[in-house]
């Protein structure tokens, strides 16, 4: 049965894949994979623009590295707290970044350095964690917000209908469920105590630091 167009006074508004919306990709797969890709394809122009920037030898490798989180990770992870990040998309953008970083630090793939020591010579935390850090922080913040505020209504909005046989699929929403169990916490529990903000921050903390990442 075809379903009836939707209309906004009186203009039928088209049906689409996808869409952009504030510079995020939304798609009816959810749009994490694909506004994944473009973020990434966004972050290597940033990183080709400023290619004579990386040659330097005036520039130090900390200025540099500052200029790398300010001008090519912001453009990265832009609207990262709403991913829905899998394994596969954390292993995207790290080798993405990796790449990056091995070119400012001057390192060729002969020099065999390993993943987890390129990150500690340029102070950085695996891609998951900063994903999973920024996330966190802003629920905190929407969680803070007023009940009216349609941000926060929209983070705690759970849409009703059936669903397909099988296996429910990963959605955000199920992956903060999973998160918060490994603090044994719930998200109820989650929205009581994100009213004490140095309690919340411990917490974010904990949610960041209970998981190893994979080199």
């Amino acid at each position: 049965m075809q379903e009836a167009p939707v209309t906004i006074e009186g203009s039928v508004v088209e049906d689409v894949d996808e869409f952009v919306y504030l510079g995020n990709k939304v798609s009816k797969t959810g749009g994490t994979d694909e506004d994944v890709t473009a973020r990434i394809k966004e972050a290597q122009q940033a990183f080709a623009i400023l290619r004579p920037v990386w040659k330097l030898t005036a520039i130090s490798t900390r200025t540099k590295l500052r200029i790398f989180n300010s001008n090519v990770k912001a453009v990265l992870l832009y609207g990262a707290e709403t991913w829905k990040v899998t394994n596969s998309i954390s292993r995207k953008i790290q080798t993405f970044i990796n790449k990056c970083l091995r070119r400012i630090l001057l390192l060729k793939w002969y020099d065999r350095v390993p993943n987890t020591d390129l990150w500690s010579r340029a102070n950085q935390e695996p891609i998951a964690v900063q994903v999973r850090r920024r996330k966190w922080r802003w629920i905190g913040h929407t969680l803070r917000k007023e009940p009216s505020n349609i941000t926060r209504q929209a983070l705690e909005w759970n849409p009703q209908g059936k669903r397909k046989r099988g296996r429910p699929r990963q959605t955000w929403r199920r992956s903060l469920d999973s998160e918060l169990q490994v603090v044994n916490l719930t998200w109820e529990a989650a929205k009581v105590q994100v009213k004490d903000r140095r309690r919340w921050k411990m917490t974010v903390q904990a949610l960041c630091s209970t998981r190893s990442e994979e080199d």
